[in-house]
């Protein structure tokens, strides 16, 4: 039996503008980043086309993958839950415990992974799903009826629920694993050395990182895109002006250039900021502040929402979700030539395999924070925790949020006025529909101050893991420049990616990034159940399987590994 490889050198530059960074991987990382962003910038049109060509092709021949791989990954957590073999071992030694409370530990893991797209799509996907999900494409129900709720229900927790969580909480599980049981770097590389060892050092181990980054940028710019685009609505409800939209002729509106500029200055100039104070200052407390506001909001909805409705809607839909998960995550729709399957197909790309993709693209980002943040936590607190916690968050949300949009129109209080805005503007719709004018203006300005939280944190944290994966999972300081590039690159794909085609480019774009990363994620979980199974088998043979801390001793005093009693 051989020892565990508790060593990965991965060579960094000692001295000039990237001492501490791997240069392969930075330079190389800022290079394809820094070419998408003139790409989509200089050619909007070109770039437009050729992302669209490229997703079609990806969403006709990878659609099996993306829902299989998805299935996969919360498979895989439940069966490291409930394996005595993995369940009971730490994420570090066995004498470390949790740096953060269990308060803090959840508001950041929140707050990073699902803050921002939950106030977007809490109103605006029971929405959808209530005029259109697949019963309705199928003729089994009428959209925009009681007869379809339960249906939006089933669909907005499939795409928000565990399965979602389950990805992030592979990467965070293998990172945490390999790095604080074992002593390797914080990066994506450390993940597979049980399957490709040593080699994972050179340039095997350097495009595994090009490609998280790349990822990580793609992913939370999808988010970030979403998140400004209604912080703009926000800033245009409470009294900004119209400056900060463009109007077609038809009389629809989108966010002008000057109003993406202001509202993607302001994020990225506090997000910058907060990075540079690091994750046990500005994003800790950033996220105790998210998680504050996000519970007022949410007590608002269960005094003055639709209580009842968005209570039955919450319980009656974690039922049908959980009866129908299994058949939901592995059911994929094809294009059969007929129009129901076409259509069928359609949605299924539009909704549930760009969810898949979206997860899977900020898996590196947020699964490198989640074992940033969860040394000393047991493989089973840490699954049951990433997972069931802020799922059920998730549902509590979108029930009351959601169910109260919903009950406003089927009862005919909204008139129409939530439903015809845009998913953006729907949850101030509400707000206007619910609330006197005064009420529904300091409502509004809460929600706007909550996005920017939102968003500032998602942001900065995302910088930090950045530059953790091209500094070789160095967690320390990092020099301000790089922080101050990564913050404005990010601010320049959203941007750019937006003026060429809108938040459709950004999906795109993303869909595809995610794709090779998949591919590394499905290596991880297999390297993970291999690393505790010979793990059990080494510990049996008195074999140790945790690293030495760095210790002071005299140079004379050679410091050895703990070897534990076969």
């Amino acid at each position: 039996m051989n020892n565990p490889i508790i060593d990965l050198p991965i060579r960094v530059s000692a001295s000039g503008f990237y001492r501490g960074f791997t240069k392969d991987v930075a330079v190389t990382a800022k290079l394809l980043v820094g070419g998408l962003i003139l790409w989509a910038i200089a050619f909007p049109a070109n770039a437009a086309a050729a992302l669209g060509t490229v997703n079609t092709i990806i969403l006709a021949t990878f659609n099996y993958w993306y829902v299989y791989v998805a299935a996969f990954f919360l498979v895989l957590c439940a069966f490291l839950a409930l394996w005595p073999e993995a369940g009971r071992r730490r994420l570090g030694h066995d004498d470390d415990r949790p740096e953060f409370s269990n308060f803090s530990w959840f508001s950041m893991m929140f707050g990073a992974g699902i803050g921002i797209g939950m106030l977007t799509f809490a109103t605006a996907e029971p929405m959808y799903h209530w005029a259109a999900n697949p019963a309705t494409i199928t003729g089994a129900v009428e959209g925009s009826t009681a007869a379809s709720v339960r249906d939006a229900y089933i669909w907005s927790f499939t795409h928000w629920g565990l399965a979602a969580w389950a990805c992030y909480a592979i990467v965070g599980l293998s990172l945490a694993y390999f790095s604080y049981r074992r002593g390797l770097p914080l990066t994506i590389r450390s993940g597979l050395t049980p399957l490709f060892g040593k080699a994972l050092s050179g340039p095997l181990g350097h495009v595994i990182d090009v490609v998280a980054v790349v990822a990580t940028v793609l992913g939370v710019s999808q988010t970030l895109g979403f998140g400004v685009e209604q912080f703009i609505s926000g800033l245009s409800v409470i009294g900004f002006g119209d400056w900060i939209f463009k109007f077609a002729e038809d009389g629809t509106r989108s966010s002008s250039t000057l109003g993406l500029i202001f509202a993607l200055a302001v994020i990225m100039g506090a997000s910058t900021l907060s990075a540079l104070s690091g994750v046990g200052r500005g994003i800790k407390w950033l996220s105790n502040i998210n998680m504050a506001l996000s519970f007022f909001l949410l007590t608002f909805f269960l005094i003055f929402g639709s209580t009842y409705f968005g209570l039955t809607a919450l319980f009656v839909g974690i039922w049908d979700y959980l009866i129908t998960l299994p058949v939901n995550m592995v059911t994929v729709w094809t294009d059969d030539g007929t129009a129901t399957g076409a259509a069928l197909a359609a949605w299924q790309g539009g909704w549930t395999i760009f969810y898949w993709a979206w997860w899977i693209a900020f898996a590196p980002f947020v699964g490198v924070f989640l074992a940033r943040i969860s040394k000393g936590r047991t493989i089973r607190e840490y699954v049951l925790g990433a997972l069931i916690i802020p799922a059920g968050m998730c549902f509590l949300w979108f029930a009351m949020v959601g169910g109260t949009a919903i009950d406003l129109e089927l009862t005919g209080v909204a008139g129409g006025a939530i439903a015809g805005a845009g998913q953006e503007s729907q949850l101030f719709a509400m707000l206007a529909v619910m609330l006197p004018d005064v009420l529904a203006y300091l409502m509004s300005v809460i929600v706007v101050i909550l996005l920017l939280t939102y968003l500032v944190t998602s942001a900065d944290s995302a910088v930090l893991i950045i530059n953790t994966i091209n500094a070789a999972g160095d967690e320390g300081p990092k020099a301000r420049p790089h922080i101050l590039f990564w913050g404005s690159a990010l601010a320049l794909v959203v941007g750019g990616l937006i003026i060429a085609g809108g938040l459709g480019a950004i999906q795109t774009a993303m869909v595809i990034g995610a794709l090779p990363f998949s591919l590394v994620m499905v290596l991880m979980g297999v390297a993970l159940v291999k690393a505790i199974y010979r793990d059990g088998q080494r510990e049996r043979l008195g074999i140790a399987t945790t690293h030495v801390e760095a210790t002071s001793a005299p140079d004379d005093v050679e410091v050895l590994p703990d070897v534990k009693p076969a």
